[in-house]
């Protein structure tokens, strides 16, 4: 995909921060919530990031705003798998 074709990869996976005991900190958060409430929080933060885009960090927060787009997409992948 696009994100890895310019090295970005995941831009919150794999970095220790995010993960504690084994435990990727999305991964707590959607076990943690239903899924209208985790596709809200995706949402927000898409929304987060866009915004403030052309203030902060620029291209970086497009791409996290594309990690959380792309985070809601899988997720429903996944849920449709379990059906």
């Amino acid at each position: 995909d696009a994100q890895e074709s310019r090295g970005l990869g995941d831009v919150y996976k794999r970095q220790p921060h995010y993960n504690h005991a084994g435990i990727e900190c999305i991964e707590a958060i959607e076990a943690a919530l239903t899924p209208e409430e985790f596709r809200g929080y995706c949402k927000g933060n898409i929304i987060k990031y866009t915004w403030r885009e052309g203030y902060k960090n620029g291209d970086e927060d497009l791409d996290k705003s594309a990690w959380y787009t792309n985070r809601i997409r899988t997720y429903e992948e996944r849920m449709a798998e379990k059906r």
